[in-house]
């Protein structure tokens, strides 16, 4: 789901499936996206945005899975933050592991390229089978008719592990999410499940468990630019 936040109200008054923090066939909870923060969310996105020094006084787009009958864990929830003049300012990475922590990485983004490439060093625990000297790849399309997000995480030595998402965009109305609900039955809930699947075939494989540390204590990293990539030319 990729949506404005300033308006998820107004979908949800739209809409006899889609609610906003009460249950539906699918709905939108503020909480999953901000912990205990009794703010509203755009407020509390466009807070972390002025804290870090960018204008944040354009539209916010968020990719994220909504709940599913009450149920959603979305491993990364991406927000697209743009200016009034509707030049992509940054993009708020926004990372969840399953022992209810979350850290989200602040990128500025270059307006003026056509794809959106980010990075940043890894500072959050997110699988006991990964290292924290790490860093992240991050290669998102402009949020348009078709949509594509790819992370590669790596170590000294190369790409480890790579994860994508693309989808193309559709109205949000009843018919469609009544036709997203069939042909993708309880995809929240194969989400966790193939974390743990996975979990499960690495540790049977006998890799290592690293500890886990700390949460970081600042809930964002900012990056205030761009970041070269180490591999480019």
């Amino acid at each position: 789901m990729l949506i404005d936040i300033d308006r998820i109200d107004e979908a949800a008054a739209t809409s006899r499936f889609f609610s906003r923090n009460r249950f539906n066939l699918f709905s939108f909870f503020d909480r999953d996206h901000a912990d205990e923060d009794p703010a509203p969310l755009a407020a509390r996105i466009r807070a972390t945005l002025w804290g870090a020094g960018f204008r944040g006084d354009g539209r916010i787009e968020l990719l994220c899975y909504p709940r599913v009958l009450g149920y959603a864990f979305n491993p990364l929830s991406v927000y697209y933050c743009f200016d009034a003049n509707g030049a992509l300012e940054a993009v708020l990475y926004d990372v969840r592991n399953t022992f209810g922590e979350r850290h989200g990485y602040l990128i500025a983004a270059d307006p003026g390229a056509e794809i959106i490439q980010q990075s940043a060093d890894k500072n959050f625990y997110v699988s006991p089978f990964m290292d924290m000297d790490q860093r992240y790849d991050f290669t998102l399309s402009h949020p348009g008719d078709h949509l594509t997000v790819s992370i590669a995480q790596h170590d000294g030595e190369g790409p480890i592990f790579l994860a994508s998402f693309a989808g193309d965009r559709r109205e949000m109305c009843d018919r469609t999410l009544i036709d997203a609900f069939f042909r993708y039955p309880m995809m929240t809930l194969k989400v966790i499940a193939a974390i743990h699947l996975e979990a499960a075939r690495l540790f049977a494989k006998g890799l290592r468990l690293r500890p886990r540390p700390p949460a970081p204590e600042r809930a964002v990293s900012v990056i205030a630019r761009t970041v070269r990539r180490r591999d480019a030319a």
